[in-house]
């Protein structure tokens, strides 16, 4: 069993009655142990979602979700199921019912969310990497405050198959790792080869950086001068369509929609206590209308076509991953929502328009570590973490 005494990173479950959960002894990831968010299935556990609710109702799974089953068959070591945030709509790393996984890098910092736990247990050395979700941030807002590298791949690229959904077509299946080599190893088993030339020509979108808080400015753009040092100088360009507060609320609409879809008929059933801000966001995407979808799904067709033009198939966008380092976990509720929704603004775009985003541990103040991020055509993913390795090379990174 890991000693999670400190991390508090992991869900604790007991190991299955009759064996660990079996991994082939050879394969391009043997040696490598991992984590799974737990939104997904694995024979001989729960699924509990977060939520005492969903863990009751769950029962014992007999099978396994098939990216789980694929690093298993690749020679990967299961060591258990890590928390995520309530029913996976959260940002925060905090949840009301199972506890808050503590950042491996700033432990006095929330760790971020939802795939709060995965991004706890590989900052904390209990695993070399583990599986998370992305649905609004929920790989990439961890990864940047851990420390970490984290993925939201192109959508649908990895199987979510025997996962809990929030909002199936946000959802997206991610991982972490501390170093580039070991992300560049889960890389080859969950996505092989792309199919579309590798990208290029590095982008600077200067919109997205002016929403950087002030403190965090002089040292994100002293690591994007390391990275163009490497990559090439970025090109300025502006990304939004319409106003920031056009793309954050058309978001949130559809996200919201699609996560009253999933969880909704579950809410209204049981009744269950939700934790703060899980509870206001459920409330929220109750009262989204017919209205508002189809205008946000107009949106989304819109900065889908316009951001695969802005960037072409050569492109790739260099930004920060979030607005600052990760909060102080005394900060009141209030103040993380408000940081939440800063956030939701950097971290729309690759969502709204279903394109792959890499976060990079390339950053930080304090002594705290913070995220920059590479965007890429839809499909080149290895490509991105091609350029991190490139970059963990020539001494960007780790």
């Amino acid at each position: 069993m890991i000693d999670d005494r400190h991390a508090h990173a992991f869900v604790p479950y007991p190991d299955p009655p009759d064996a660990p959960v079996a991994h082939a002894e050879h394969g391009p990831l043997a040696g490598l142990s991992f984590a799974a968010k737990d939104l997904f299935d694995v024979a001989g556990y729960p699924t509990g979602g977060g939520n005492p609710i969903v863990l009751a109702l769950s029962g014992i799974k007999t099978r396994t979700a098939p990216t789980v089953q694929r690093l298993l068959d690749a020679g990967a070591r299961l060591v258990g199921k890590t928390i995520t945030d309530e029913l996976a709509f959260s940002m925060n790393g905090q949840n009301a019912h199972f506890g808050a996984p503590v950042n491996g890098a700033a432990p006095n910092r929330i760790s971020g969310g939802s795939s709060s736990g995965s991004a706890s247990a590989v900052s904390n050395g209990l695993c070399d990497f583990a599986l998370g979700t992305d649905t609004g941030g929920s790989v990439r807002a961890p990864a940047s405050h851990c420390g970490l590298y984290g993925l939201r791949p192109t959508h649908g690229r990895i199987s979510l198959q025997g996962a809990l959904d929030l909002s199936p077509s946000f959802d997206t299946c991610g991982w972490f790792t501390r170093d580039a080599a070991s992300f560049a190893r889960v890389a080859d088993v969950l996505l092989g080869a792309d199919a579309v030339p590798a990208p290029t020509r590095l982008l600077w979108p200067a919109d997205l950086w002016a929403q950087l808080a002030p403190a965090a400015e002089a040292s994100a753009h002293a690591a994007a001068g390391r990275v163009q040092a490497v990559l090439g100088r970025a090109a300025p360009m502006n990304l939004v369509l319409d106003s920031f507060d056009a793309m954050y609320w058309h978001f949130r609409y559809l996200q919201g929609r699609e996560a009253w879809l999933t969880d909704g008929p579950l809410i209204e059933r049981y009744a269950p206590p939700l934790g703060p801000g899980v509870a206001e966001r459920f409330a929220f995407s109750r009262g989204v209308t017919d209205e508002q979808v189809a205008e946000a799904t107009a949106f989304r067709e819109r900065f889908t076509a316009h951001l695969d033009a802005l960037l072409g198939p050569d492109g790739v966008l260099l930004l920060p991953t979030m607005p600052d380092i990760a909060p102080l976990k005394t900060e009141p509720e209030s103040a993380l929502e408000d940081y939440r929704n800063r956030a939701i603004r950097l971290l729309c775009a690759s969502g709204l328009a279903g394109l792959p985003q890499l976060s990079l541990p390339i950053a930080g103040r304090d002594n705290v570590p913070m995220g920059l991020s590479l965007l890429g055509p839809r499909g080149s993913d290895r490509a991105l973490v091609a350029m991190a390795e490139q970059l963990a090379t020539a001494g960007v990174g780790r």
